[in-house]
């Protein structure tokens, strides 16, 4: 049988070193040598780790610890009657990491109060109401602390009982080869109590079903994707714990003439051939109302005229957006005979004089002739 290792140099440390000092030590080296952070040699690292375990239950305890330094080994072997059984990864980072992580390894009872769901309820409303502000009612089924027996589950008179399988204390413990599993009680599902009388009107559960109509006041900018949080107005907690709160999803639904984008509106303006070859003043709509907008001649398709100030006044601040207005040359239709031969004499009138009446067709062209020419 191999010989074992000193306790006080598997953890460095003195044989005079204080119990705080033994605790830190063991942190630095139970983390070391987890397991989980050896996947390259997991074996060895276990090995050790089992070792470092053990040379900490015999340190952290008085008694062990004196009978270690007068006897050695022998005085805390558990075949001897010294020593207790070993236990597995949950159990030892459950006690000795617990205050580092907030908690205290699933040992204390658990009082079985529990915050109530969040919820989340989609409100559409018009590009109008979301840029100018407006309120609204909803209606939202949500669960509710039972008025009859005030949250608790009992029936009236009554009161939970300790749990039978967990005594109380909320959690379980299974022993699974190497590793000690905790977990929640399956009779009181962690709550530790036990409701032999359950109330008639929520059946045991301390809530019932409702449906809540609530007033919600939207500020004006808002727009799709925003939250508007209403806090308590969610699922009430089991047992008596704090409601959650009711999350408000603004979706904008698509406009018929608008399109946003931030702080800014676009839409698209058709004017007549004639408007953009000898220009004209026409009416726009915006939010506010109809505006005029001068188009000067010679305008062509894509055009785009910015109205500052027409669009929306963002929720978070900032300055007021603009209205973006893309101007698009109608073609005439349904021409009469005699309006073709209208357009037919223009037409021959604008190719003849030498003069470019069509910019961007004869740019074109000349590119279209280089790259051909390019390839010859």
């Amino acid at each position: 049988m191999a010989t074992k290792e000193d306790f006080y140099k598997l953890l460095g440390v003195e044989r005079n070193a204080s119990d705080a000092e033994i605790k830190k030590s063991y942190r630095s080296k139970a983390m070391k040598f987890h397991p989980d952070r050896n996947a390259d040699n997991p074996a060895e690292a276990e090995a050790k780790f089992k070792q470092i375990k053990e040379a900490y239950e015999v340190l952290s305890d008085p008694k062990k610890r004196a009978a270690y330094d007068q006897f050695g080994h022998a005085g805390v072997d558990p075949s001897m009657g010294g020593g207790r059984a070993s236990e597995g990864f949950g159990d030892i980072f459950g006690d000795v990491f617990g205050d580092i992580f907030g908690g205290s390894g699933g040992r204390q009872r658990s009082s079985g109060v529990q915050r109530g769901s969040d919820l989340r309820h989609i409100m559409e409303i018009t590009l109008e109401e979301a840029v100018a502000g407006t309120e609204q009612k909803i209606h939202i089924p949500v669960l509710v602390g039972c008025g009859e027996c005030g949250g608790s589950g009992a029936k009236k008179g009554s009161s939970p009982i300790i749990c039978s399988t967990c005594h109380g204390h909320g959690q379980v413990r299974m022993q699974q080869g190497f590793f000690s599993v905790q977990q929640a009680c399956p009779t009181c599902r962690g709550t530790g109590k036990q409701i032999k009388d359950p109330c008639g009107k929520c059946y045991g559960q301390g809530r019932v079903q409702e449906t809540k109509t609530l007033s919600v006041k939207i500020p004006a900018g808002v727009d799709t994707g925003d939250r508007i949080r209403l806090a308590g107005e969610g699922e009430a907690g089991e047992r008596g714990g704090p409601a959650g709160d009711l999350y408000v999803e603004i979706q904008v639904k698509a406009h018929s003439i608008f399109n946003r984008d931030g702080a800014n509106l676009y839409c698209e303006v058709p004017i007549s051939f004639v408007t953009a070859c000898l220009g004209d003043s026409i009416e726009v709509p915006t939010l506010d109302g109809k505006v005029l907008l001068k188009i000067p001649a010679e305008t062509q398709t894509g055009k785009q005229f910015r109205l500052r100030g027409k669009g929306v006044k963002q929720v978070r601040g900032g300055p007021v957006g603009d209205l973006l207005c893309k101007v698009q040359i109608e073609t005439p239709v349904n021409l009469t005979k005699d309006q073709k031969t209208l357009v037919e004499k223009l037409g021959e009138s604008l190719t003849s004089g030498g003069k470019h009446h069509s910019p961007q067709e004869s740019s074109w062209l000349d590119g279209v002739k280089n790259f051909f020419d390019k390839i010859i």
